[in-house]
């Protein structure tokens, strides 16, 4: 077979950790990489943790409609100078727009990774191949791409949590004690175009019910590194100060944070996903439509939807858990599912 150059662009932070081992098993099978980032939401940060090679280009323009779709356009135009230069044979992405929209206005074959079949797709445009956890196969979606959709076993973050090895040091890193009961909580989404205001009256309500209990320590992960955080240290001063409430003062490794804690709490879709594949304990707030792999996950008892606040007392159990190694299982089925879906389109005739 034909090495191949392939355009990766990690436009959101859950995209980092996913696309490591994909990036490794490529490269290992002789392809070359071009990795573009976008400046937002921590993903430089985790690019740079992982020792990946990258070109940054662009950022995030905010939750107002409109200039989201401005921004888009625009780091489209921004990525063309890097695309145009090096000239891929396909590209791929998990739901990057920009890359989905250059893309196709450089004929450019694209696979399109995804796990929530609620996020906007660009109209007209459609992507070489689609590739998504299994409950999500549907006919309907499968009509957006000109291969129709592939799928694998679980859920994404099954792709990377095999790789994962636990490093205690961040104990003492967050200045934790043996008998804290350690919740990590990410804030909802504000930003996505899915976003529900319910998701931050629930978060809000968490903080202040988690607050109450002596024995607790929250692991707050803003989404935002400057609105967020500040927001959260105007709310609850005491509790920052007194390190009730610890913000990371820098990138922390999230698998490695979540199984740590005795419980995970989140407004967003991966934080999740990733405890439940590491056996952790986890509650969701978040109140936009529910996609298909949260509510397998719900359904098998790996995931509990927080839908009221009065779920947030009733719920939530602040209780120690025992962490062990075998707590999750090394399976690499979902990666090989992957891999093989993106050589059905890197091996095409048509993929000179």
């Amino acid at each position: 077979m034909k090495r191949k150059k392939i355009w990766i662009d990690l436009d959101n932070s859950p995209h980092v950790p996913l696309f490591v081992p994909i990036i490794k098993e490529l490269e290992e099978r002789g392809h070359t990489i071009i990795l573009t980032t976008r400046d937002t939401f921590q993903v430089l940060g985790l690019a740079d943790r992982y020792k990946l090679k990258y070109e940054k280009v662009g950022r995030h323009y905010g939750a107002n409609k409109l200039l989201k779709v401005i921004g888009t356009i625009w780091r489209s135009i921004q990525l063309c100078r890097v695309v145009l230069k090096e000239k891929p044979d396909i590209s791929l992405s998990h739901g990057s727009r920009p890359l989905v929209l250059l893309s196709s206005v450089l004929s450019i074959p694209t696979i399109l990774m995804f796990d929530y079949e609620y996020a906007t797709m660009l109209p007209i445009i459609k992507p070489e191949l689609g590739i998504a956890p299994e409950v999500i196969r549907n006919p309907r979606i499968a009509n957006h791409f000109r291969r129709g959709l592939r799928t694998y076993s679980g859920i994404k973050e099954d792709v990377y949590v095999p790789s994962f090895r636990p490093d205690p040091s961040i104990v003492q890193q967050l200045n934790l004690e043996e008998h804290d009961i350690v919740a990590t909580i990410r804030p909802p989404a504000s930003e996505a175009h899915y976003h529900n205001p319910e998701s931050d009256k629930l978060f809000s309500k968490v903080i202040e019910v988690l607050g109450s209990s002596t024995e607790v320590r929250m692991i707050i992960l803003p989404r935002n590194e400057k609105t967020e955080k500040e927001l959260i240290y105007r709310t609850w001063p005491i509790w920052c100060k007194e390190g009730k409430i610890i913000i990371p003062d820098q990138v922390v490794d999230g698998l490695n944070l979540i199984w740590h804690s005795d419980l995970v709490i989140s407004g967003g879709g991966t934080m999740n996903r990733e405890a439940a594949a590491l056996g952790v304990p986890v509650y969701s707030i978040f109140r936009g439509a529910h996609g298909a792999v949260d509510n397998y996950l719900a359904e098998h008892g790996r995931l509990i939807m927080i839908e009221s606040q009065d779920d947030v007392v009733s719920k939530i159990q602040l209780v120690k858990r025992r962490k062990g190694t075998e707590r999750y299982s090394i399976d690499y089925l979902a990666l090989n599912k992957i891999m093989t879906a993106i050589e059905e389109v890197l091996n095409h005739p048509s993929i000179s």
